[in-house]
């Protein structure tokens, strides 16, 4: 199946971006990515790819340095680009927020300007996050919703979206942000709370760990799938124009839900093993962040293949056969 559209993805190596690398090739695309040294040479940050890697074009560069960008540009001279990399862990972004903010907005601003100046038909996704919304003023959150970010990772993509829009507005690049909400899979990495609960249980359950220490049991998050998003991704960029789209499922549920469901699929009773450590509790939520995908549902065909205990059953599968 050619169609012979080229891509560049960043962050390819990623949850997100390794899924996108496989849905593209499967559409006839040549897929390139964009990988910083010392990923070269670290299997474990390959292993997502590892199966389509022979498949795929790499590319040795930081997206901080933007004559870089440009030489991989001006050699590829991709259809579209999906700008997926970023310094994502929220908790630790006041800790290291001149990183977090050079990492984000200049990579976005770098990514942009060479589209501009290399290839202005060259189509542009950027990956929004729920954090941009912070504490709103209103749930399930829409397009038009005010921004209101709490964290640095947030601000961040704030300023990138709205660096987006100058380009899109000004210079007429078709250029989209996907505002995207939690979305998990087996792939999701190690840092994150669900990927946390996961692997902890199941070593619970082979007699390896004793107790699982989490924060508020009662905090909701609106959870998807990763590889559903991929796809919407795609799609936001086959659409008749430039245009900003809330990627999430709509519905809420709480930490203690999803550990439930966790400790249910393993036959355990959660109550037995898990333990609130305040440590870990992050500032209390007046509204939940939760998106309303309507917009996206409705200019561009697009669902859900998985429920959320369809998606845990998936990743305790994958974390099984890691010991088995």
């Amino acid at each position: 199946m050619l169609n012979n559209k080229k891509a560049i993805i960043t962050g390819i190596t990623g949850q997100d971006g390794s899924y996108l690398a496989e849905f593209l090739l499967n559409k006839g695309y040549e897929v390139h990515g964009i990988i910083r040294r010392e990923s070269f040479e670290d299997i474990e940050k390959l292993s997502n790819i590892k199966n389509i890697k022979e498949r795929l074009h790499l590319h040795e560069g930081s997206l901080n340095d933007h004559l870089t960008i440009y030489k991989i540009f001006s050699k590829v001279l991709p259809d579209e680009c999906y700008h997926l990399s970023a310094s994502s862990f929220v908790n630790y972004s006041f800790n290291d927020e001149f990183e977090t903010i050079n990492n984000n907005f200049n990579s976005t601003h770098y990514l942009l300007s060479t589209i501009k100046e290399v290839k202005r038909e060259c189509k542009f996704y950027f990956a929004g996050s729920s954090e941009m919304f912070g504490e709103p003023n209103e749930t399930p959150q829409t397009e038009n919703t005010p921004f209101n970010p709490k964290s640095i990772y947030g601000i961040s993509k704030v300023s990138s979206h709205y660096l987006l829009k100058n380009y899109r507005e000004k210079e007429g690049l078709f250029a989209s942000t996907g505002i995207m909400y939690n979305h998990e899979s087996p792939r999701r990495g190690n840092q994150f709370v669900t990927k946390k609960i996961i692997s902890s249980a199941v070593r619970i359950k082979y007699g390896l760990q004793k107790k699982l220490y989490l924060g508020n049991l009662d905090a909701q998050r609106d959870w998807g799938y990763a590889p559903d998003y991929v796809e919407a991704m795609w799609n936001i960029l086959q659409h008749n124009q430039a245009d900003d789209f809330i990627i999430a499922t709509g519905h809420l549920h709480t930490v203690r839900e999803f550990i439930e469901m966790v400790f249910v699929c393993l036959d355990l009773d959660f109550e037995e093993y898990v333990e609130v450590d305040l440590k870990f509790f992050r500032a209390s939520e007046h509204m939940s962040l939760c998106g309303n995908p309507t917009k996206l549902k409705e200019q561009i065909v697009w669902g859900h293949t998985k429920n959320l205990y369809e998606i845990i059953q998936e990743m305790i599968s994958y974390e099984i056969q890691k010991y088995e």
